[in-house]
């Protein structure tokens, strides 16, 4: 005889959450891969809208001028 020919998963009160539970859900290998993804993401994107950033707001050298030299 096995012990899981008598569980019952309606029966089974501990692994449900109620809206005062405290714990923190669990966390799938799937769930840390899908976060490590968007972490990964947001850092590249930081890091080209930073660059992209320095671009705009850089200092002009002074004998630049400030046309594009076309008069």
């Amino acid at each position: 005889m096995r012990l899981n020919e008598f569980y019952n998963p309606d029966a089974d009160s501990i692994n449900k959450y109620d809206l005062d539970d405290t714990r923190k859900p669990k966390l799938s290998l799937e769930n840390l891969n899908k976060l490590k993804r968007i972490k990964l993401f947001k850092k590249s994107e930081m890091e080209s809208r930073k660059e992209f950033v320095q671009k705009i707001y850089k200092k002009q050298d002074p004998n630049a001028g400030m046309g594009g030299g076309l008069i």
